[in-house]
C-alpha cells in the first residue's frame, strides 16, 4: 500500500528515513491543491500550510 497521497486518496505524507537525511513531504487536498517539499524547513512550511488551509481546515472536514 502506498502512503503517497493522490487525488483519489488525499492527505499528507512525511518521511525522514534517518536523522541525517532531509525530510520529504507530499500533500494532496480534496480541493485539488497539491504540493511537495524536501528539507526540514520546507517540510515544516508545507505542514503549517496544510494545517492552516487544507485537510481538516476545510469546512466539512477532510483528511489531515
Amino acid at each position: 500500500m502506498s502512503l503517497t497521497p493522490s487525488f483519489d486518496r488525499p492527505g499528507l505524507h512525511i518521511s525522514k528515513p534517518s536523522p541525517d537525511a532531509p525530510a520529504q513531504a507530499s500533500a494532496v487536498c480534496h480541493c485539488g491543491a497539491s504540493a511537495t517539499a524536501k528539507g526540514d524547513a520546507q517540510v515544516g512550511a508545507l505542514v503549517a500550510g496544510w494545517n492552516s488551509n487544507h485537510g481538516s481546515a476545510h469546512a466539512g472536514g477532510g483528511t489531515a
